[in-house]
């Protein structure tokens, strides 16, 4: 168990657990706190790419297939750091991408919603996408042949993210930043099977330092985020450590399918939940959902009873649905929220009334830290 009693012990204090960045901005600090707080109360629900398009639209100010369906935005809006740059060039900036991921941002976060980023980053060796398993994971390290390609799209990053300022505040959004994900699986040019140990807890770790010590960026939460696993040691294989990582994620896409694997998903959902309350940390279902939902009361039969099966499993802060695609010049049939007329539409909207669950229109204030005043 290589990850377990690596990179030291969670932060503390009289006031409970703290994000693992010392100099975490107060904003971010709040966000921690508060999700911690909650938590085992209530799950946030969050839907990739919300705001950019969905099945009928593209690039429409204020459309959002979840609101359409529930009346509700979702609570949290999962986006990717491949938008600040030209397709599979991390040396090439994207200023009008950017520009548009920054709106959507700022939009979500003034309604009191979560910012969440993944990164489909390109494979640095190869020089092609995310899913080209060209050995790579060396070559940007500390003298690897691609560490300058690696750490110049580190700098876009923080530049971008300092940018991310609402009007009347020089204090940049908090944003979960969750890089690579799913490393449990093969399929990324980071995954297990492409990497030591030893060079993906270096990655993440100099990642993080990088971007929190040298470019002196502290708006940000850090997820680890596995694909599924089978216990405890899997999931702590590759864990850089607890003074790098605040919230134990996992992505799921398999046991969350149906009633009958129902009981694997809780099992996950708990380790998860257990891991993070012994570290001090926040857990969260980072990726889940069915393609095109075809169960039309998937909802309340198979995700809402897993994740409040017991104490443990209610701990999960936030359960993100992936993207809505467009048909239009994108994959058809491509869909993990519903829309109006979908089938599982009325089922939609049963969970968005569960007392337990929280879109957009029910968060408390989380940027305001518990008992002080806003």
């Amino acid at each position: 168990m290589a990850g377990c009693a690596s990179g030291g012990a969670a932060r503390g204090g009289a006031d409970g657990p703290r994000p693992a960045d010392p100099d975490a901005l107060p904003q971010t600090q709040a966000l921690f706190a508060n999700l911690l707080q909650i938590s085992p109360d209530h799950v946030l629900f969050g839907h990739h790419d919300d705001l950019a398009y969905g099945t009928t639209w593209r690039g429409e100010p204020g459309r959002s297939d979840v609101k359409e369906t529930a009346g509700s935005y979702p609570a949290v809006y999962g986006w990717d750091v491949s938008r600040l740059f030209r397709r599979n060039r991390l040396d090439q900036p994207d200023p009008e991408r950017q520009a548009e991921l920054r709106t959507w941002i700022l939009d979500g976060h003034a309604r009191g919603g979560v910012v969440e980023l993944c990164w489909h980053m390109e494979n640095p060796v190869a020089r092609t996408n995310s899913w080209d398993t060209t050995r790579a994971v060396y070559a940007i390290l500390p003298g690897g042949e691609r560490h300058d390609l690696y750490r110049g799209a580190l700098d876009e990053l923080a530049a971008f993210l300092k940018t991310l300022t609402p009007e009347g505040s020089d204090e940049p959004v908090p944003v979960i930043f969750r890089p690579f994900h799913e490393h449990t699986g093969d399929w990324f040019w980071w995954g297990r099977a492409h990497s030591t140990v030893e060079e993906f807890t270096g990655l993440w770790r100099f990642t993080a330092e990088y971007l929190r010590d040298e470019k002196e960026v502290h708006n940000l939460l850090y997820a680890y985020s596995t694909d599924v696993f089978d216990s405890r040691e899997e999931y702590l294989e590759r864990y850089p450590g607890d003074n790098i990582i605040d919230i134990l994620g996992f992505d799921d896409y398999h046991s969350v399918k149906t009633v009958a694997s129902r009981d694997t998903f809780a099992m996950r959902l708990r380790t998860v939940g257990e891991l993070a309350t012994e570290r001090g940390k926040l857990a969260a279902l980072t990726e889940t959902g069915v393609e095109t939902v075809p169960d039309s009361m998937w909802w309340t039969n198979v995700l809402l009873p897993a994740i409040k099966t017991d104490a443990m499993t209610r701990r999960i802060a936030y359960a993100l649905v992936w993207r809505n695609a467009n048909p239009d010049g994108d994959r058809a049939d491509h869909f993990y929220a519903p829309f109006p007329g979908h089938p599982s539409a009325p089922d939609f909207v049963r969970f968005y009334q569960d007392d337990f669950v929280l879109f957009e229109d029910e968060l408390p204030d989380l940027y305001t830290l518990p008992g002080s005043t806003p």
